[in-house]
Parts: structure tokens; C-alpha cells; sequence
């Protein structure tokens, strides 16, 4: 018998589950990183878990960092490799990530390096707005230089 997340974190108090897709890189790698989810408050900058509603169904699991609390309790949510976000209510929220497995070693979320990384990647968010645009931008160029150099023939 299948459970949904909520089941799971009511039952263990924690889930431990890895992720598909690229939207929170370089925090979590697709199917390589396991993510550690407990069932805690949150606040700024936490990674959550979050059900988005779905017309067919039960909805789509996601995990992405919440950015700003409204005075109303709904959460401003951005992936971390994302530029725009959504609203979230705050009784989609499922859990809030505390941690993560990476070659076998747990990396929890008050270490100095997990640290800095939400203070110079996550905080200034408008900044890596700029930087993911320039490296879009940049890897378009690239990738047509590519394509000329080998149409012309010098690499293959």
C-alpha cells in the first residue's frame, strides 16, 4: 500500500527520499543526492517540501526554498536553480529539509558550509537572478560558436 509524504512524516516524523529534476542545484543533484525531510516549522530560507494542488489529482510533490513569509502565512517559493517563484499556502507545506546524504555522508543544515551558501547563493536572490541569465545567455553563445566551429570544420 502506497502513502503520501504526510502519512509518512505523521507516522516516522521523517522521510528520507531522493529527488528528480534540476530546479534545486547545486543544493541537490537528480537521483544522486538523498534529501532528509522532517516534520518542523519553518522560516526564511528553509528548503520545504510543498504539495502543489493538482485539478487530476493529489498533486505534485516539490521541494523549493521559501524566500519571503507574507503577513497573510502564505510563502514566496524559489527553486534554487530557478528564476521565478510561486506562492505557496502554508498548509501545503509538507516538511522542511534538514538535511542532506551526499556520497554516504549526511550534510545537515547548520554546518558553516550549508551556511554560506544560503547567505552568498539563496539571499541575494535578484544577484542570481543576473548570474543564471548571464550563464543562460553565455552557454546559447557557446554552444552556436560550437556548432559553426564544427560545421567549419575544425573540431569534429
Amino acid at each position: 500500500m502506497e502513502t503520501s509524504f504526510e502519512e509518512e512524516l505523521e507516522k516516522s516524523g521523517h522521510i528520507v527520499y531522493t529527488n528528480v529534476g534540476i530546479s534545486m542545484l547545486p543544493l541537490l543533484r537528480e537521483n544522486r543526492d538523498v534529501m532528509l525531510i522532517e516534520k518542523k516549522e519553518f522560516k526564511c530560507y528553509d528548503a520545504v517540501l510543498f504539495r502543489r494542488p493538482c485539478v487530476t489529482g493529489r498533486g505534485h510533490y516539490i521541494v523549493h526554498r521559501i524566500l519571503r513569509i507574507n503577513k497573510d502565512g502564505s510563502c514566496w517559493i524559489v527553486g534554487d536553480n530557478l528564476v521565478q517563484g510561486e506562492i505557496v499556502q502554508r498548509e501545503d507545506i509538507v516538511g522542511t529539509l534538514t538535511g542532506v546524504y551526499r556520497n554516504g555522508k549526511l550534510i545537515k543544515f547548520d554546518d558553516l558550509g550549508y551556511r554560506l551558501y544560503v547567505a552568498f547563493w539563496c539571499r541575494p536572490w535578484p544577484l542570481r537572478f543576473l548570474i543564471l541569465r548571464l550563464r543562460n545567455f553565455l552557454r546559447r553563445v557557446l554552444s552556436k560558436i560550437k556548432r559553426i566551429i564544427k560545421k567549419v570544420g575544425l573540431i569534429k
